[in-house]
């Protein structure tokens, strides 16, 4: 299912296929998700987003993880495999139906000691967090219009070698002014990527993979 923003689709099955495949975890759990969640299946990352952030993580090798979003267990997966050998994720999620998904996969990978789960709005789990800077890696792929309040929870407590991914900040390209968009998703998104650019405390950089990944670091 191709989520990205690159508009020829020849351009984008050749990147596609030029870059690591999901193994057979993942492949089970794209399946599945495509079975039993219908249209909202679109809100798993692609496979070309999930190699990249196995990249990151393993060249991070965080020690402590956070994800606000966590759906199926796509992109937990991806992070939590670059885990240091202690190292933890935490992920933030609201729906037990989806993250029911996300644990039979986190175990069938492996992975089911390496991640905890709090199904609570994502800004209270944050707030719950240690003030101190220890995150390593972050990923906001929720809810749009909480994403700066998810960021602002976050950016005081990112290491600082820590690495912050904002997922869909392209949004299709909706995102672009004039557009013609104007609904909710799409106004949050781009008073996100006003936000995050405005913000002297951070560097970013927005790429086109998927649909618009957002990479932060603290200056």
């Amino acid at each position: 299912m191709s989520r990205s923003v690159i508009s020829d689709q020849n351009i984008f099955e050749y990147a596609v296929s030029h870059s690591t495949p999901p193994d057979d975890v993942l492949q089970e759990l794209i399946h599945e998700t495509r079975e039993s969640t219908g249209g909202a299946a679109g809100m798993q990352i692609g496979a070309d987003q999930g190699a990249f952030m196995t990249i990151l993580s393993g060249l991070l090798r965080p020690k402590f993880a956070v994800e606000v979003g966590t759906f199926t267990g796509y992109s937990s997966i991806c992070i939590a495999r670059g885990l240091a050998p202690e190292g933890k994720l935490l992920c933030c999620d609201v729906s037990k139906e989806w993250t029911d998904i996300a644990r039979r996969y986190w175990s069938k990978a492996d992975l089911s000691d390496r991640i905890d789960l709090i199904l609570a709005p994502g800004v209270e789990t944050l707030k719950n967090l240690p003030s101190e800077e220890s995150i390593d890696l972050a990923f906001i792929d929720a809810d749009k219009e909480g994403y700066v309040s998810y960021y602002e929870e976050i950016v005081p407590r990112l290491s600082q070698q820590g690495v912050l991914l904002a997922d869909n900040t392209l949004w299709s390209g909706r995102v672009v002014p004039d557009s013609g968009f104007d609904d909710e998703n799409t106004m949050a998104l781009r008073a996100f990527n006003d936000h995050v650019v405005a913000d002297s405390r951070v560097t970013a950089s927005q790429l086109t993979i998927g649909d618009g990944l957002t990479v932060i670091t603290k200056v």
